[in-house]
């Protein structure tokens, strides 16, 4: 019975420790603070900015509730454990009941732990990513939308909330590019280990001789900033420019400026945004993408975390990667940067990449 009560007491003094790096104060404003706008009067007149905010709230509260609840359960378990120490009156039943209990919360705390190695710059903010293919043609192509898939899956398994912003596709198949939003708790800090250059080698089913290829993406990540973190910028230094959009959307996109192209004209950086119908939406995701983009800049030249804020900027190519997907003659999935593998390709590629994010965050965590 002293070894369950030396349990409960190591369990509840690691939330608490945990707790410190959470941010829960601050999240719990955030919350009061949507819930004042859910609240008012014509709150859902712009039906896709009140989703936005609900799925916020819901994220928030329940990453939140979480947390109060867990540590409120341990110390409960704590209590009863130590009240029939006391009184003498433990059975084998009892102790049976309580080892269950204590081994569920323990579990439920190792399989949310990882947001202890999250408590870098930007890590609890939502995340904009973006997937290029690179070297290899057709075959990279398909290799950027299953980099793409991946991620996706990933979000999903992690309770995130995602958005497409943008996707060229391929004339061929597969995708040239895609800029995404993920939101909800952490999302910035869950995905930077992906920031880099992935590798695959395979038999490509996109030649008659199924030839064994070599092919590149890239992954961008980039926080979502808050509004007060945004920078303020010279309406003189922007060049913005409408075209008429292309690709998906509808007749109607095809035949409207809606596409929007935003260059800073002091760093030469570019965003371009088509996937809305509306050209003040595309113009406002495509400020929003830039102004992340200036301040990670900012951030690389005042503080030398480029590896941290958005992955190296490397080309596409052989000797630039970060994680090496080999499908054929073997099956070997390996993160260059810690040395960690894996051989189910297959898993990794349906967005299981827990082990290779705990990984790298704990081999950055000292640094």
């Amino acid at each position: 019975m002293q070894e369950l009560i030396k349990r409960a007491e190591f369990l509840i003094n690691e939330i608490i420790d945990l707790k410190k790096h959470l941010n829960l104060p601050q999240k719990e404003q955030r919350i009061l603070e949507l819930e004042d706008k859910m609240q008012a009067v014509g709150f859902w007149a712009d039906n896709q900015a009140a989703q936005k905010i609900v799925q916020e709230h819901s994220q928030l509260k329940k990453f939140y509730n979480f947390w109060q609840q867990l540590q409120s359960d341990a110390e409960f378990n704590l209590e009863m454990l130590k009240s029939e120490n006391q009184q003498d009156k433990f059975a084998e039943a009892d102790k049976t009941l309580f080892l269950q209990e204590i081994e569920k919360l323990e579990k439920a705390y190792k399989q949310n732990r990882l947001v202890a190695l999250l408590s870098k710059k930007y890590d609890d903010h939502c995340a904009i990513f973006s997937v290029h293919s690179g070297a290899g043609g057709v075959d990279a192509q398909d290799w950027a939308e299953m980099l793409l898939r991946m991620f996706l899956r990933f979000a999903d398994k992690k309770g995130f909330v995602t958005e497409i912003l943008e996707l060229n596709k391929g004339s061929e198949g597969g995708v040239k590019s895609a800029v995404v939003t993920v939101r909800g708790p952490f999302a910035y800090g869950f995905f930077k280990s992906e920031a880099g250059v992935h590798r695959l080698v395979r038999l490509s089913p996109f030649n008659p001789a199924h030839t064994r290829e070599t092919s590149f993406a890239l992954m961008e990540l980039l926080p979502e900033l808050e509004e007060q973190e945004e920078l303020k910028i010279d309406p003189k230094e922007l060049k913005i420019e409408a075209n008429t959009a292309s690709g998906h959307g509808g007749q109607s996109v095809n035949t409207t400026y809606s596409a929007i192209r935003i260059t800073h004209l002091p760093t030469g950086l570019k965003v371009s945004i088509q996937n809305e119908r509306s050209q003040h939406q595309n113009r406002e995701l495509a400020m929003k993408i830039l102004m992340s983009k200036l301040r990670a800049l900012e951030e690389e030249k005042l503080q030398k975390e480029k590896l941290e804020l958005r992955g190296e900027f490397k080309s596409a190519e052989w000797g630039n990667q970060i994680r090496s997907y080999v499908i054929h003659p073997y099956k070997l999935v390996k993160d260059h940067r810690t040395g960690f593998e894996s051989t189910n390709p297959d898993e990794i590629l349906d967005g299981n990449l827990d082990e290779f994010v705990e990984k790298y965050l704990e081999s950055i965590a000292s640094s």
